[in-house]
């Protein structure tokens, strides 16, 4: 790269150029009209044109001269001053953003500098921490999927080697277990697949159907179970109301929050789940269970890819970390708001149908 290729190299060269311009003008005026007015007023005097001429090259010419000379110097040494103070802060931030570019996302700027560079200081250090972000946010996601899918496999791999070794017989209890196990996969595949549909932002087969009956029909998926642990669960809606949504996508965000009342709510504790009408054609389902609650701190990522609200809980207990992940896509599919709130012992978590 030419050493004429940076900013203080160029502010050089153009103050250079608008200096010796701004002298050169000036110069010729003083030169030319003012010799020649010089000259007239020296031969009115007397003064002989050759001699008058001489005198004023003498004194103005050589005054001119040098001006020029200290005019050039001071534009070129002011200018390569403010041209290296402003190419210092562009310098660091591409030196910073190479640093980004190779992985360092801790790089920061400091704020200094004209306006504009204080203002680009600032965007690259935002593009840093998002992509800090992000990476944190991958890193997370492929040990938790390993996390996922090591438990079910380690299962079935140790039920094969025993059936292989003959410490087990095959039976239908072992046939049994081998399938859950397969199932689980299964089931966290086709989460996953959903998630990635969700954030493709795939399009959504909308139908005119009855909310209401969709709600009943998703809590009596889960009522045997309930009512084997002693729950009660209440239903507060209309006799019908009638949303324009993708069945496929709501009947998955109604099992996922159903699944989460029937796998947190404690022996003897009750659910309710109300429905309530939002303006002609919109809705607001709202399902709620007792028991522990969701700490204050975990509530902002209940929502989050394979977050739990207990890391050590399994599949089994806690869940994928990711049924929750799911609604939240759906509902943002369909143009809808999904939230949660816990306190008192009592958790509820909601969605809206826009009309």
């Amino acid at each position: 790269m030419s050493r004429f290729d940076g900013i203080a190299a160029r502010v050089a060269i153009a103050a250079l150029v608008v200096a010796v311009a701004a002298m050169g003008v000036l110069g010729l005026g003083v030169l030319v009209i003012g010799g020649q007015t010089f000259s007239e007023l020296m031969v009115a005097l007397g003064v002989d044109v050759s001699k008058s001429e001489s005198m004023f090259q003498d004194s103005v010419g050589r005054v001119v001269v040098m001006g020029l000379l200290v005019a050039v110097g001071l534009a070129v040494g002011l200018a390569v001053v403010v041209g290296q103070r402003l190419a210092k802060p562009v310098r660091e931030a591409s030196d910073a953003a190479q640093r980004i570019a190779r992985g360092d996302f801790e790089t920061r700027l400091p704020r200094q500098g004209p306006r504009e560079m204080r203002d680009l200081a600032e965007s690259i250090d935002r593009m840093a921490a998002t992509l800090a972000e992000q990476r944190a946010a991958r890193d997370r996601f492929i040990r938790d999927a390993a996390h996922e899918l090591r438990t079910p496999l380690a299962n079935l791999q140790g039920y094969l080697e025993a059936l292989r070794d003959g410490v087990l017989q095959p039976d239908e209890t072992q046939f049994d277990s081998l399938l859950e196990e397969t199932a689980r996969l299964v089931r966290l595949a086709h989460s996953l697949d959903a998630l990635a549909d969700g954030d493709a932002g795939r399009m959504l087969r909308r139908a005119r159907i009855d909310l209401v009956a969709h709600v009943r029909t998703a809590i009596g998926l889960v009522e045997p179970g309930l009512r084997a642990r002693d729950i009660s669960i209440e239903v507060d809606a209309p006799s019908a109301r009638s949303v324009d949504i993708d069945p496929d996508a709501l009947a998955q965000v109604l099992g996922n929050l159903c699944s989460n009342v029937a796998r947190y709510t404690p022996v003897g504790g009750r659910a309710e789940v109300v429905v309530s009408p939002i303006g002609i054609d919109g809705a607001r389902v709202a399902i709620s269970n007792t028991g522990p609650g969701i700490p204050a701190a975990d509530l902002p990522h209940v929502f989050e890819r394979f977050y739990r609200v207990d890391p050590s809980r399994s599949t089994e207990s806690g869940g994928a970390g990711i049924g929750l992940s799911i609604v939240a896509q759906f509902v943002a599919a369909w143009g809808g708001e999904v939230g949660v709130e816990s306190s008192d012992g009592l958790t509820r978590f909601w969605f809206t149908i826009t009309g």
